[in-house]
């Protein structure tokens, strides 16, 4: 079975991850009154969970997936700082990261009965530059591996400098986008936008299909290949011809990291030897999988070869 061969081959690339690391908190609770203080519900905190975002979650499906995987970015000297170093280092992630005076990145869910209330966001956007900038400009050029994720959720990680450092380096390089760096992706070797991304980097106000404005996309950038994520509509490739790919989830829960696990798999099944087309296919189940879960999820190799097999 083709799958096997390439989910077994992934065990053998070094993947560093480049971007902005981010801590998902998740309070969990019953609501069982409306405040008196003003018209909004009570949440009686259960209990606390803590995930890998952003970046990390990018590197946590990578390792779940079996690759060898190292990870730069910012943190701050602050617990949720030391969470994610301690979840990194549990999941077998080489973390190699810059402690900055920023706080760490923080993302906090309120969540009743499956259904999240409120998002608290604790972060701070400015450049990173001087001895943070210096320290992961070092991590790209010295880290020995066979491709580049850059992981851009726009907090101050991705800069000219470390793009520059990136395309420097020679390897293959693939970069989940957010529309304000636009101009910084020229020449990647793989993008992954999701159509509301897609249009805001092309024309936010035109109502024409995602083929024609992914194909203005790849070649305004000159990005080897484009695969534009559409959520139940499936996936959308651009290489030297246009092939779509419809979704495989069953039921949607929560598409919270989806991308992340997308721009993962695709990178992963590419570097281990599979066809582009052979890589969107996977890379459909594995998203299939995560949206089926709450919040931000990983996938294992023996879950995908278990969706394969039920067709």
């Amino acid at each position: 079975m083709r799958a096997v061969e390439i989910l077994e081959r992934v065990k053998n690339i070094r993947v560093l991850v480049v971007g902005d690391l981010i801590l998902d908190r998740y309070l969990y609770g019953n609501v069982e009154r409306i405040s008196p203080e003003a018209p909004v519900p009570v949440v009686e905190v259960e209990r606390e969970e803590v995930r890998l975002g952003g970046a990390g979650n990018v590197a946590n499906n990578l390792a779940s997936l079996g690759a060898s995987v190292y990870i730069t970015g910012v943190v701050g000297d602050d617990r949720g700082g030391d969470q994610i170093l301690s979840m990194l280092k549990e999941r077998g992630i080489k973390p190699l990261l810059a402690v900055d005076t920023r706080p760490t990145t923080e993302k906090t869910r309120v969540v009743s009965r499956s259904q999240q209330l409120l998002r608290i966001d604790r972060e701070e956007r400015r450049r990173v530059e001087g001895r943070t900038l210096k320290k992961i400009r070092e991590v790209i050029m010295d880290t020995d591996c066979d491709g580049i994720v850059v992981s851009d959720y726009a907090k101050g990680v991705i800069t000219e400098e470390t793009i520059g450092a990136v395309k420097s380096k020679g390897v293959f390089f693939a970069i989940d986008p957010r529309p304000v760096n636009r101009d910084l992706y020229k020449g990647a070797d793989l993008m992954t936008p999701n159509e509301k991304e897609l249009r805001a980097m092309t024309d936010p106000l035109s109502d024409e299909n995602v083929e024609v404005l992914g194909k203005r996309l790849k070649e305004a950038l000159g990005v080897k290949v484009l695969v534009v994520t559409q959520g139940p509509k499936g996936m959308t490739l651009f290489k030297d011809r246009i092939t779509h790919f419809p979704a495989r989830a069953r039921e949607v829960y929560d598409v919270t990291g989806a991308g992340d696990t997308v721009v993962a798999s695709l990178v992963a099944f590419h570097l281990a030897g599979a066809s582009w087309e052979e890589a969107c296919e996977l890379a459909n189940v594995c998203a299939g999988i995560v949206v089926g879960e709450f919040g931000t999820a990983t996938v294992r190799p023996e879950e995908v070869l278990r969706e394969l097999e039920k067709g």
